[in-house]
């Protein structure tokens, strides 16, 4: 299935989501190729259900295309399972990625595409469910940030029927661990917050700056007391971040 589409030269598969990932090459241009309907390591659900999944998948890129998000090149049915195959894109996982290290300002800039980006999603009435650091590489040679995982953002408004859905504990908002609550803007703006807290919140030198009360206000429990839409959240930002970086002597 994979070698008509080029040489594999990178395999993952223990994912739990049901997807075999392959990097793969032909006439020197590189591409990423997820397949569904095989039976992955990790992966405890039914083949059939992540093949679906992953068809579904596609509409949301062809739907949300973005400068900041991964392009996906080709997508087609492969026996009873789907394949999309996308850009390389040259980088590491922010899940594993040491971005601590990183100058202040390029995690700002960080920020700066992921909240446009989900500006944009906004805009398209989606939420994003299952965004977390795995979702993103980050390539620093060229200071380029792509998201790379949109499979599972459903359209606003979106029901909780899972008790809790999928992705990582620190960037859920308490409605993603609650059966029959509903995700809307204001979950996104949870989700934004709490990205800036796991890319900024170790710098101390930023406790209880600007940045860091209005990240706080977007991660607040109550959704009525989050800023009401990712734009909301970002034009404060943008505001915050002047403040803090005169503060600090930029």
């Amino acid at each position: 299935m994979v070698k008509k589409h080029g040489r594999v030269f990178k395999v993952w598969d223990e994912q739990d989501s049901g997807n075999l990932c392959f990097g793969v090459e032909r006439n020197g241009v590189r591409r990423f190729i997820k397949y569904a309907g095989a039976k992955p390591l990790k992966f405890n659900g039914k083949p059939e259900d992540a093949a679906a999944r992953l068809e579904k998948a596609k509409l949301r890129y062809e739907f949300m295309k973005h400068p900041n998000l991964v392009r996906l090149v080709h997508h087609e049915k492969v026996g009873d399972g789907y394949m999309l195959e996308f850009d390389w894109i040259e980088g590491v996982s922010l899940r594993k990625y040491s971005f601590e290290t990183l100058p202040l300002h390029e995690r700002l800039h960080m920020l700066t595409n992921i909240f446009t980006f989900h500006e944009h999603v906004e805009k398209k009435q989606f939420v994003a469910v299952d965004f977390y650091d795995a979702s993103m590489i980050y390539d620093e040679s060229s200071q380029t940030l792509k998201v790379c995982d949109i499979d599972l953002y459903e359209k606003i408004p979106y029901t909780n029927e899972m008790d809790r859905l999928w992705g990582s504990s620190r960037f859920m908002a308490p409605e993603e661990f609650q059966i029959g609550e509903e995700l809307d803007a204001r979950t996104n703006v949870y989700r934004m917050g709490a990205t800036a807290f796991v890319l900024l919140g170790k710098d101390q030198s930023l406790a209880e700056s600007p940045i860091h009360k209005v990240a706080k206000r977007a991660m607040s429990k109550q959704k009525e007391d989050r800023f009401q839409s990712v734009k909301a959240f970002h034009d404060i930002w943008k505001q915050a971040v002047d403040v803090s970086m005169e503060v600090r002597g930029y």
